[in-house]
């Protein structure tokens, strides 16, 4: 039985422990931490716990019998946090965003490397039929090589959002609307297509004086075989429709599922393709639905490599890190005007968080 404590009782937490309670023979949440005590108490009437309640998480670092954690406290406590567990020889899943800035999620793969725990970040969409299913047909080669990728990440969020003290700012959110919303389509459409070689963006506040960080963005992406991509990350976005499409040289598919081949006419002209259609659905048909889907798929996959021993997870530090890396390569690339080739460098002003919290740009004064 893999024993599981929950720091951080936010709303996020609340989802992490109803992906818990659905593994009720593999593992069991022991503890909860919660700096003032009173959401600790709430959980734990809410999801039946019988567990112990901390108010410091230092409290469970020597624990013998704590094997795994989930951290489910804002960004900027990821990297101190998921450290000191992983030095302690636990395992960690921490939410995203990873960490607000490259050089903590370096430490936190530091930290990772020698330890006896496996390190694995929060990419739930990952876990979900339709994205696996667009991935599949795409490596399958039947739309033919993607030529032009796009990432709809469109959200709404009110004025009020901005007044809880940790959002909207540098320092612990890490930035807005790109890091914290569209890190999930992100990750998906990097997961897909791969890391770029570069990057060109425009960030703005449309719609916040509430908060310093953006609230639309949008970055046009280079990959290494000459393929664009763009991604639109809002929370100005009124219906949140969020879409993942990939223009193949042969046929669209996209998420929400939709699928569309051009065949050529004389003189070049497009006319649809049934029988490829057909074909594609056809395969896509054929692939098996994941048994466990959202935090649940992900908590499974950490649950299977620690009883395995395998240490293989689908998202571990390195794959959370990347999101990271191109959230930072679109921060640059607004603030500096210029495109920003890929790998970051330790000498990007995005890259440390002391030179974000010092030298990134302010669209507004958060009050």
């Amino acid at each position: 039985m893999i024993k599981v404590a929950i720091v951080g009782t936010g709303s996020i937490a609340g989802v992490h422990l109803a992906a818990y309670a659905g593994f009720p023979g593999r593992c069991k949440v022991i503890a909860l931490v919660d700096r003032q005590g009173d959401k600790a108490q709430k959980l734990k009437e809410e999801h039946a716990l019988d567990c112990g309640m901390f108010n410091d998480y230092e409290a469970l670092l020597d624990n013998p019998e704590l094997d795994l954690v989930s951290i489910c406290t804002p960004p900027y406590t990821h990297a101190e946090i998921a450290s000191a567990f992983l030095r302690a020889g636990k395992h960690v899943l921490v939410e995203k965003p990873m960490a607000p800035s490259l050089s903590e999620c370096d430490r936190m793969l530091e930290a990772a490397s020698h330890s006896a725990g496996i390190l694995s970040v929060v990419g739930q969409n990952r876990f979900y039929d339709p994205i696996q299913k667009v991935k599949k047909v795409i490596e399958s080669g039947l739309a033919g090589r993607i030529v032009h990728a796009e990432a709809n990440s469109y959200w709404w969020r009110g004025h009020s959002y901005y007044d809880v003290d940790w959002r909207g700012t540098w320092e612990k959110e890490g930035g807005g609307c790109v890091i914290n919303h569209a890190v999930h389509h992100i990750d998906m459409l990097q997961w897909v297509m791969g890391m770029p070689t570069a990057v060109q963006a425009v960030t703005a506040n449309t719609s916040h004086d509430n908060s310093e960080v953006e609230d639309l963005s949008t970055a046009i992406l280079t990959f290494p075989d000459g393929s664009l991509g763009q991604i639109t990350s809002s929370v100005v976005h009124h219906g949140e429709e969020q879409r993942l499409v990939f223009q193949g040289r042969r046929a669209k598919v996209s998420m929400p599922w939709q699928l569309y081949a051009s065949a050529e006419q004389s003189g070049g002209f497009p006319q649809r393709n049934p029988a490829l259609e057909e074909e594609i659905e056809r395969f896509a048909a054929g692939i098996e639905p994941l048994k466990y889907t959202g935090h649940a798929g992900q908590i499974d996959d950490v649950l299977t490599a620690i009883e395995t021993g395998s240490r293989q997870v689908l998202i571990d530090g390195s794959e959370g890190r990347k999101s990271i890396e191109l959230v930072m390569a679109i921060y640059e690339a607004a603030a500096t005007g210029k495109p920003v080739a890929l790998p970051l460098s330790k000498e990007s002003i995005f890259y440390a968080q002391e030179s974000i919290i010092a030298q990134a740009p302010r669209f507004r004064r958060k009050a």
